[in-house]
């Protein structure tokens, strides 16, 4: 199992809010698709999966502030 982390957005950006999950947990995941969106005061993004599997756990809820480098998910 491998852990999705927030990443690296920019030299000023060292955090962002979650919008929402575009998958739930036991969902099969596909490398390149759209994992969950963020948000920051600047702008609107999404973090892509980063290898296909089954998104195993979300780590944090939609609302959620999480720190660059953060764990948002596992995927095994």
């Amino acid at each position: 199992m491998a852990e999705v982390k927030l990443p690296k957005l920019g030299e000023e950006i060292n955090e962002a809010t979650i919008s929402y999950w575009l998958h739930q947990e036991g969902d099969e995941v596909k490398e390149g698709e759209d994992l969950v969106e963020m948000t920051t005061d600047k702008a609107t993004f999404c973090v892509p999966v980063p290898f296909s599997g089954i998104l195993k756990e979300i780590s944090a809820e939609e609302g959620e502030v999480i720190k660059v480098g953060q764990k948002l998910a596992s995927i095994e």
